[in-house]
């Protein structure tokens, strides 16, 4: 259940079920745009945005995820490179989008203020800045917070916009969106965590008693679903930035 009483949250729209693309797109069309996803993971969220049309360069710190990136089955419109949020491998005002996609509270906190500045140096005049962060509500993060709790450094991160993101845009926006996460088996769920390179999760991290517990609390039928909420701080309309 989603409590905003206790959540990372101002007074967001809410517009329902969506993925991260679809988010995005609720703002601006995203066909033809120029994107750099930083801190991208294993690319999830930048296959949705080649799927409406953009051009993503996705951009991974972790060595261990951007040498898997690489090689990767090429997707025509996505390319990967491998660098830190406050050094990324592009030019002044050239993409049209940026992208922390779930990626600001892994940034250390102390960085979080250049990360956020490269994001404007690269950004075009137009541009538009994307943070999306995950919530702590929901089904889906209480069966990961006893082995993953994230609160303090997803605070961080929401701090860091008011005084590094905000003030530096014309508009700005705050959209929360749900999304649900299936399961086949509780096996499923510790091979996908074993297998993240960013936090090096063992298996007796994960296969405790409490989280057996709460994730049998999501079973439907003959799977498992969750629930998440999610938050994007959408800014438009930057102010330059040049190196």
């Amino acid at each position: 259940m989603f409590d905003a009483s206790q959540d990372l949250v101002s007074n967001p729209e809410d517009i329902g079920s969506s993925d991260e693309a679809g988010v995005i797109a609720h703002v601006l069309p995203l066909a033809g745009l120029q994107v750099v996803d930083i801190g991208c993971g294993g690319g999830r969220v930048a296959r949705q945005l080649v799927a409406q049309g953009a051009r993503v360069l996705g951009v991974e710190p972790d060595p261990v995820q951007a040498a898997r990136n690489r090689e990767a089955d090429p997707l025509t419109g996505l390319t990967f490179a491998e660098a830190p949020g406050q050094a990324l491998p592009l030019e002044d005002a050239s993409v049209d989008l940026a992208v922390f996609s779930f990626s600001l509270h892994h940034v250390p906190a102390d960085l979080m203020p250049a990360a956020l500045t490269e994001a404007r140096r690269v950004l075009r005049p137009s541009g538009t800045l994307c943070i999306l962060e995950p919530l702590i509500s929901g089904s889906f993060e209480a069966a990961y917070r006893p082995f993953h709790d994230e609160r303090s450094v997803r605070r961080l991160a929401y701090a860091a916009l008011a005084e590094h993101a905000e003030p530096f845009f014309g508009q700005a926006r705050e959209l929360m969106w749900s999304d649900e996460t299936n399961y086949g088996s509780f096996e499923d769920f510790v091979s996908e965590n074993v297998s993240t390179t960013h936090t090096n999760f063992h298996r007796e991290h994960i296969d405790t008693p409490e989280v057996r517990a709460r994730f049998e609390e999501g079973r439907r039928g003959d799977g498992y679903v969750f629930t998440s909420y999610g938050r994007a701080n959408i800014y438009r309309d930057p102010v330059a930035v040049r190196s």
